[in-house]
């Protein structure tokens, strides 16, 4: 039997700190081959939606998920079929908005984890969506934040990101008149936007800064202009061939000298120690987020697991009776 679980059964169930758990885990596994990723495909439906998929197996905990869903008319919907590979049985259909959130800031809080400063302490948030409570979220879960800044172009959406994530983390979040104010001596900077042009400037970011761009994840839209990848000495990405295709901080930056990507590191070899983070203090560090699957499958997992033990979740009766098939 299948079992569906629903948006309100995931954010009953999962939690940050499991998220942060989950990535960085099968980061590792990943680094040493026990884990295969496949990147994102898209097309373009008429009227201009899109539909996307992308796929991760852990050979090792046995399971593969899927990611797809879809962007028509300004709606995201996001589904994970979870498969065990031993029996080749869709175990779990999960509704996949908030898990998506937290599994995006997760990787973030990893990646500041072993690249940030172990002393930064004040933050700079561009974008106040849903994605960017999350972000946070999980940088002052791995940081002793003291004071974080955010901006977004709508003031009333930016008051209330303030004072909700004030509440919630127990750290001042203030509102910046710019991007400039809040990124301005910021040890931490997070953009999670949805601007096709550049939101954060190198002539802005602090020595020893660290960036966590999450928002564009196309090949024309970048939130990073090329002084500010410029500036940074350590670049990781989650998937450098997913990278390629779709990270327009890295391909605008990049272009006329392809040779850069060789420099570009994966998250999951720093996260295993096979290649190195920052290695002083005054460098400026780039994590360019696009979303991977295996992150997916890896809070996926943790989902099933708990909502099987807490009995959540309700059985969908596919393919129930049927027997041996052949072509």
């Amino acid at each position: 039997m299948t079992l569906h679980i629903s948006e309100a059964e995931v954010r009953k169930v999962l939690t940050m700190p499991m998220a942060l758990d989950a990535v960085e885990e099968i980061s590792r596994k990943e680094a040493e081959g026990e884990v295969v990723v496949h990147p994102r495909r898209r097309f373009e439906l008429p009227g201009g939606g899109f539909f996307h998929h992308m796929a991760a197996a852990d050979f090792k905990a046995g399971f593969i998920a899927m990611k797809q869903y879809t962007f028509v008319k300004g709606r995201l919907k996001f589904l994970v079929p979870l498969y065990e590979i031993a029996t080749g049985d869709l175990v779990a259909l999960i509704e996949a908005d908030r898990m998506g959130q937290l599994r995006t800031g997760a990787a973030s809080g990893v990646a500041t984890k072993y690249l940030s400063r172990e002393g930064a302490r004040t933050a700079a948030m561009i974008g106040t969506g849903g994605q960017a409570r999350t972000q946070l979220e999980a940088i002052a879960a791995v940081r002793r934040l003291q004071a974080v800044r955010a901006y977004g172009p709508d003031s009333a959406k930016r008051e209330k990101f303030c004072k909700e994530m004030s509440e919630k983390i127990g750290i001042s979040v203030l509102p910046a008149a710019s991007s400039k104010e809040a990124i301005e001596g910021a040890d931490l900077v997070v953009t999670s936007t949805t601007s096709a042009h550049p939101v954060v400037f190198g002539a802005d970011l602090a020595r020893g800064a660290h960036v966590n761009a999450i928002g564009a994840n196309h090949a024309h839209k970048r939130e990073l202009d090329d002084e500010a990848v410029g500036k940074a000495s350590v670049i990781v990405v989650d998937s450098v061939e997913q990278s390629k295709q779709e990270a327009g901080d890295l391909i605008l930056a990049f272009q006329g000298d392809e040779n850069r990507w060789g420099n570009v590191k994966r998250l999951c070899d720093l996260v295993s120690g096979k290649t190195t983070g920052r290695t002083s203090d005054d460098q400026v560090t780039v994590f360019k987020s696009n979303g991977i699957a295996s992150w997916d499958l890896a809070v996926a997992m943790r989902v099933y697991a708990l909502a099987r033990a807490q009995k959540l979740g309700r059985e969908l009766p596919l393919w129930e009776g049927a027997g041996a098939s052949g072509d």
